[in-house]
């Protein structure tokens, strides 16, 4: 029985030994396996990886050293004086569309930047009423909400000035017919209110470049003192 009990208590010290050499095995070959599996991400992924953070640093350091801050604060009141009248009218106008107004923001910044041309620029709104209208069957004022919000936001005086007053006056006509059909909706989404992307962004972006100057003001005025 002696001689039992021994050969087993000798078989499991030499498993435990085997487990133990196996796991410093694996410990010693994971710094290696991870530098493999980089490598062969870099290898497929990296051009991209690259090429997105160089875009990234460009915009980040185009808005710490020239972002127009009176300009992106213009743009957000108007934007939010548009989503305001629209939600007023019909409470679920922009929660019930996020994607068309994230991608109307990305028109007007297009559009300002000279990367499309003016033409180009309104068949796009154009688009995106039609398609709002038509094939989402959403009412006028829902459809026309992302197209009144880059008028008013990256148009010029006269044209922001036409698509708030034009936006203005179909919003009160639309809330005029179904005033009991506004008040229910209003009382659906009143708790799940979102801001639309662009929005957010150029709110970042004015944040962005306001710490920028207070940190440059406080650095300057550090090795003045």
């Amino acid at each position: 029985m002696a001689v039992l009990f021994a050969y087993s208590w000798r078989v499991v010290l030499w498993e435990l030994k085997n487990w133990q050499n196996s796991f410093k095995f694996i410990v010693r070959s994971t710094p290696e396996l991870l530098k493999f599996v980089g490598s062969v991400f870099y290898y497929y992924f990296g051009d991209i990886i690259e090429t997105s953070l160089s875009a990234i640093w460009s915009i980040y350091s185009g808005i710490v050293s020239s972002a127009p801050v009176p300009e992106l604060t213009t743009i957000i009141l108007l934007a939010s004086i548009v989503l305001s009248i629209s939600e007023a009218a019909v409470p679920d106008s922009v929660n019930s569309q996020p994607t068309l107004l994230t991608f109307s923001g990305i028109i007007g910044y297009a559009a300002v930047r000279g990367f499309i041309s003016e033409p180009f620029f309104w068949t796009l709104l154009l688009g995106i009423f039609l398609f709002a209208r038509f094939l989402k069957k959403r009412n006028y004022v829902s459809s026309a909400l992302p197209v009144a919000a880059v008028l008013a936001s990256v148009g010029e005086t006269w044209i922001r000035a036409v698509a708030l007053i034009s936006f203005t006056g179909l919003a009160i006509g639309h809330h005029s017919k179904h005033p009991v059909e506004g008040k229910e909706e209003a009382e659906k989404v009143m708790k799940t209110r979102k801001l639309p992307l662009p929005l957010v962004g150029t709110a970042l972006a004015v944040a962005i470049r306001v710490a920028a100057q207070w940190a440059g003001y406080r650095h300057l005025t550090w090795m003045i003192v």
